[in-house]
């Protein structure tokens, strides 16, 4: 296991991944920790939970006011929003979403994340199969 992914605890052959103060910080303060997947950061708390050859989870955590940068990912992706209330823009369609909820976005379509809300917003973000290009910041 990588060092960015999340603590793995086994318990009968499983993998169960849990976000914990030392799973490592992608982006962080508006400044780049680790640059991972494009030339700038979006400058929120974002950290890669899962990686194999298949696929790639990151948990992003924006609060109040935050935002990511519009950018266009190479595969297809599927955010499932774990808490609070946030914006998603996926073309030229923008709507609220709330926790429990499934969103699908094709490869090469833009997008983007914002909390206009008064409390924490957190996504899990999961891209299949595993990006073999970077994402394009618009």
């Amino acid at each position: 296991m990588s060092k960015c992914q999340a603590d793995l605890k086994s318990s009968h052959n499983k993998r169960i991944y849990e976000i914990t103060p030392k799973t490592e910080v992608l982006y962080e303060n508006n400044g780049c920790k680790k640059c991972w997947n494009c030339p700038e950061p979006h400058g929120v708390d974002a950290r890669k939970i899962y990686e194999t050859e298949h696929a790639q989870a990151v948990h992003i955590t924006l609060k109040p006011g935050e935002r990511l940068k519009k950018h266009i990912t190479p595969v297809d992706v599927f955010f499932y929003v774990i808490e609070g209330r946030g914006v998603v823009e996926i073309g030229d369609e923008k709507r609220e979403v709330g926790h429990d909820t499934l969103i699908e976005n094709p490869a090469k379509i833009p997008h983007c994340w914002y909390n206009e809300s008064d409390s924490i917003f957190r996504v899990l973000v999961v891209k299949v199969p595993k990006p073999t290009e970077s994402t394009r910041l618009l």
